[in-house]
C-alpha cells in the first residue's frame, strides 16, 4: 500500500469516527427533547414522549406517568398511557 492509501483509509476512518459520534449525539439530544414533552400542547410529542418513557423510563417514571394519566383528556393518549405504566410496573415490581 502507498502512502496515499494510508491516508484515504486514515480519512475515512476518521470520519466514519465523527458521523459515528454526531449520531450518537443527536440520538440521545432527540431523546431528552422527547423524554420532555410528556405535558406538551402537541398530542403528536406526547405521544412520542410515552414512547420514550416506555422504552427508557426507570422508577421515577412511574410516578410521572400517573400524574400524566390524571392530566390527559384524549382517550387514545390515556390509553397509551396506561399500556407505558403497566409495562413499566411490571418491569419493576
Amino acid at each position: 500500500m502507498s502512502r496515499r492509501d494510508h491516508t484515504a483509509i486514515a480519512t475515512f476512518a476518521g470520519a466514519a469516527l465523527v458521523g459515528v459520534v454526531g449520531g450518537l449525539w443527536l440520538a440521545r439530544s432527540v431523546d431528552r427533547t422527547q423524554r420532555d414533552a410528556l405535558f406538551s400542547k402537541t398530542a403528536w410529542r406526547r405521544h412520542a414522549a410515552l414512547g420514550y418513557l416506555e422504552r427508557e423510563g426507570d422508577v421515577e417514571a412511574i410516578g410521572v406517568l400517573r400524574d400524566y394519566l390524571a392530566w390527559e383528556t384524549q382517550p387514545a393518549l390515556r390509553s397509551r398511557g396506561e399500556r407505558a405504566l403497566a409495562s413499566l410496573e411490571a418491569a419493576f415490581a
